[in-house]
């Protein structure tokens, strides 16, 4: 089957006070290059979306081996980066949207989520505890639902809409629901 990544990075990052997805994590690898890897460890086409006048962020995301694609409208927010990712990647059994501020994924959610997909879940995603992560898998069957993306609801409302047809994939990886919003976030989770 062939399933595609969708790594959204396109954000602002208006939180964090500087470009966010280039800030490095402690090993000296940024944010955005480590969830790239992370996803491709798993998913061997991955289709980065960008937002204009990123070229340091494209040229490092294609060093890893992801196709990038310029959203011009990024500014309107995820949903609109993601209808735009859908669109540049074209027919596939399934796409993997994964968040470019989310380093912290294991590689092995990233598979199980996949591995959902491949056995037949309509949509796919990593639970820690009770909580919904990333990434989530969408099924092609919903193509055209994501090419009509628009705004910064990403696919909430997708998800929303087809609630009973999620597939909820038990991981142990908190890493799931971490996103890096400000420099806090990137320091060690406290243990629950």
């Amino acid at each position: 089957m062939k399933f595609v990544g969708l790594l959204l990075a396109a954000g602002s990052a208006s939180r964090f006070g500087s470009d966010k997805l280039l800030h490095t994590l402690l090993h000296g690898v940024p944010i955005a290059v480590q969830a790239a890897r992370h996803l491709k460890s798993e998913i061997k086409e991955v289709l980065a979306v960008v937002r204009p006048r990123s070229e340091h962020l494209s040229r490092l995301l294609e060093s890893e081996g992801c196709r990038v694609v310029i959203c011009e409208h990024a500014d309107e927010g995820m949903g609109t980066s993601l209808a735009c990712a859908v669109r540049a990647a074209g027919a596939a059994d399934g796409y993997l949207v994964a968040l470019a501020d989310m380093p912290f994924v294991r590689p092995s959610s990233i598979g199980a989520v996949r591995d959902a997909l491949t056995a037949g879940a309509p949509i796919a995603a990593p639970y820690f505890r009770t909580r919904r992560g990333h990434p989530v898998g969408i099924s092609a069957k919903f193509r055209s639902e994501l090419e009509a993306l628009a705004g910064d609801e990403g696919a909430r409302q997708l998800l929303a809409a087809h609630e009973v047809e999620l597939v909820k994939v038990p991981v142990g990886d908190p890493g799931v629901i971490r996103d890096i919003d400000k420099p806090a976030d990137l320091a060690p989770p406290s243990v629950v």
